[in-house]
């Protein structure tokens, strides 16, 4: 089966990005998930003294081409 590079929309809806998780490995799971940890703690090492972290989201403005 040939890969290629799709630029579709659909691609990046949660059940694509499910779909492609499961078929990862246990080890290549566990190292995406260390991975995202590590950016984490690189980019904000005091998050783990925080109870209650706020979403990124509140900081994330969409622009949109009307």
């Amino acid at each position: 089966m040939m890969e290629s590079v799709s630029h579709s929309f659909a691609e990046e809806s949660i059940e694509a990005k499910a779909k492609w998780f499961r078929t990862l490995s246990i080890e290549e799971r566990m190292n995406i998930l260390v991975e995202f940890t590590n950016l984490i703690f690189e980019n904000n090492p005091e998050v783990v003294k925080k109870k209650h972290a706020r979403p990124a989201s509140d900081r994330i403005r969409v622009l949109s081409k009307e």
